[in-house]
């Protein structure tokens, strides 16, 4: 067995059944030890998030940023390539009931992030130049004193999301380009590299300034358009939807036979792409929540909530209701090509170049979000000395993968994306008690 194969087994392995099982049982285990909070204090997330959109914030500076500022940040990394691609391939592989247990992951989803968000916030630190920080290596090797831990985390996330994460994302930018306007990829991936290099150079006032306007444009974007195929598919939204449901318990019956998935693959697809889309539980977002400037640690924790429902019941859902009504699955096409194959389905010529751009948007928001929650772990393994080398290798790495197409590199990617869940998994569940008391402190208070 060579390496790719072997990684390929692992892959298999890890988000095939384990970390489907572990990132779902978290999410169970604090919705119910939390008492449904995802449900109880969703209104008073969704005033906080949007009573605080403004898209020209204070600037942040070394004291952290807004509170929108932080989801605007989080929401940037959980919506990318995942929400054009994602949902495709967990319709064409689990059928159209994947959608179905989709919904259910992200549910428990918003409990996890949370409690994530919650400890981000209490753990929070200051980095040798007085610069806040924080995430899980920081609630891993103060909550439980398990330095080791917390270093074995930080390394999977800069080399999952910092490294070969971004080349995964300028890859998918240069490959929608050169298909809908025949620009040579290198091209690409030296703009993005050079825009990528003058955001990470701005530190975090420049990360927050760019993350507030760009998330809500691209998300505005991408809605309406596919609101506007919605509308004049209006027709097929009922037989989407029983698609969904019926799909999800009997997939033959909901395309007629024409995918062979079985209850247990539509699970599975949807619970995988729905859990690697939002990123609930996986670490990766409570190092922005952790730098939010917020009274309590629980607000930020409401912004949590907000996050995993823009990304999986708004942004992906989108897309799944495109595929689905456009009529475009076939059985054989899928990833962002079934997706760019509904969009042109519905607008014709525009289409591709259509999705080419929000796939811009997408994938360079998540870059920038990848790269500072790499750049927090930075700080905690080396300090600010270890910054410098890092923008350069993260640049660096963002032109390569605009030129590669190497199966061995997306597989690691998600090896090490996997990797990093479970020192993250473990400090959630031992710090639980932690996360209710903040969580019953701040409902008794009657905080708004």
């Amino acid at each position: 067995m060579d390496l790719l194969e072997l990684v390929k087994t692992v892959n298999g392995v890890l988000w095939g059944y384990l970390l489907i099982f572990l990132l779902c049982g978290t999410g169970i285990f604090y919705t119910l030890r939390l008492g449904f909070v995802q449900v109880r204090l969703f209104r008073k997330a969704f005033r906080k998030a949007f009573g605080e959109l403004n898209l020209f914030g204070k600037r942040a500076d070394r004291e952290g940023m807004s509170s929108f500022q932080a989801l605007a940040t989080a929401v940037a990394a959980q919506v990318g390539t995942g929400n054009l691609a994602g949902a495709a391939t967990a319709i064409a592989m689990g059928g159209p009931g994947a959608i179905f247990w989709m919904y259910l992951a992200a549910f428990f989803g918003m409990a996890t992030n949370l409690a994530e968000a919650v400890l981000g916030q209490i753990y929070k630190a200051k980095d040798d130049r007085g610069q806040v920080t924080g995430g899980p290596a920081y609630y891993i090797s103060q909550g439980l004193n398990m330095r080791s831990l917390a270093a074995f985390f930080s390394i999977s996330i800069i080399v999952a999301l910092g490294f070969i994460g971004n080349m995964v994302q300028s890859n998918s930018i240069a490959d929608a380009f050169h298909t809908a306007f025949h620009v040579p990829p290198i091209w690409i991936g030296i703009a993005v590299g050079a825009v990528g290099a003058f955001v990470f150079i701005g530190g975090i006032g420049r990360i927050a300034s760019v993350t507030e306007k760009m998330v809500p444009l691209m998300a505005g974007i991408y809605i309406l358009g596919s609101l506007y195929i919605l509308a004049t598919h209006i027709g097929a939204i009922p037989g989407a939807i029983r698609a969904i449901l019926v799909g999800a318990f009997n997939p033959a019956a909901a395309t007629g036979g024409l995918i062979g998935a079985t209850i247990r693959e539509a699970a599975r697809y949807g619970i995988a792409r729905g859990l690697f889309s939002n990123e609930a539980g996986m670490g990766s977002t409570p190092h922005a929540h952790a730098v939010a400037k917020v009274d309590h640690p629980v607000e930020q924790g409401l912004m949590g909530i907000v996050g995993v429902f823009i990304d999986t019941f708004v942004v992906l859902n989108m897309t799944a209701f495109v595929i689905l009504c456009t009529g475009v699955l076939d059985g054989k096409t899928t990833g962002i090509a079934l997706t760019q194959k509904a969009f042109t389905s519905a607008l014709g010529s525009i289409g591709n170049p259509f999705v080419a751009v929000c796939l811009l948007f997408f994938a360079f928001s998540t870059i920038v979000g990848w790269y500072f929650f790499g750049e927090a772990n930075v700080r905690y393994l080396f300090g600010s000395r270890g910054l410098p080398l890092y923008k350069a290798a993260v640049v660096g790495f963002i032109v390569l993968g605009s030129t590669l197409k190497v199966d061995l590199v997306w597989e690691l990617a998600d090896t090490f994306n996997g990797l990093m869940v479970f020192p993250n998994l473990l400090a959630l569940i031992m710090l639980c008690p932690v996360v209710a008391k903040a969580v019953k402190e701040f409902e008794s208070q009657g905080r708004e």
